[in-house]
């Protein structure tokens, strides 16, 4: 899958979202791979579009959008395991801390997720939807160096696979923050949207 800056902010602007313009004012969009709803490996993408100085910048981390299996088997919530579904989610971050331990994007607003109430492997994205509170952050995996597999990493959060990419983003997003405030717009797409 080829991404661009520009192909990004098409696509979001093609389903009425937003689009945020200006120096350091990021654009976080996650693209979750539609092939695989077994997959228990960083296989989705997480964006970063933004611009430095007027121009175009766009990074790209291997991701998941999607809890791990540990979390699909052995769900954290009673209604079954949380799945963000597709959509820009407003405000819904901010820089804060995970779980008490270190510092990350944080659930800043409530959000809606999809339960998969069938504690298997694979992804049920039929279930019930709920909008609350969850503690949907966005935050590393392992603190040093790239994390190969999901498993219980994530119970619903978007997990960036590589702790040096996440530190860039947080670097992002303390700029971002200083500028614009601490809120964060999230949009998570799929890979079908670039077929």
């Amino acid at each position: 899958m080829q991404i661009s800056y520009e192909l990004l902010k098409q696509a979001l602007l093609r389903k009425g979202f937003t689009f945020f313009e200006g120096n350091f004012n990021l654009n976080l969009i996650g693209i979750r791979n539609a092939n695989d709803p077994q997959a228990n490996t960083f296989n989705d993408v997480f964006c970063v579009a933004y611009q430095d100085s007027g121009v175009s910048q766009l990074l790209e981390f291997n991701c998941t959008t999607d809890a791990g299996v540990y979390y699909r088997t052995h769900p954290a919530n009673v209604n079954g395991t949380a799945i963000l579904p597709l959509g820009q989610q407003r405000g819904m971050w901010k820089v804060g801390s995970h779980q008490g331990k270190y510092e990350a994007l944080v659930q800043a607003t409530p959000v809606k997720v999809i339960r998969d109430p069938n504690a298997d492997a694979e992804l049920d994205f039929s279930g019930a939807t709920e909008q609350g509170m969850f503690g949907i952050n966005c935050h590393r995996a392992l603190p040093q160096g790239v994390t190969e597999r999901v498993d219980n990493w994530s119970a619903g959060c978007q997990v960036i696979a590589d702790a040096n990419d996440f530190n860039r983003l947080m670097g992002l997003a303390k700029i971002a923050a200083n500028r614009y405030g601490n809120s964060f717009t999230y949009t998570l797409l799929s890979s079908t949207d670039f077929e």
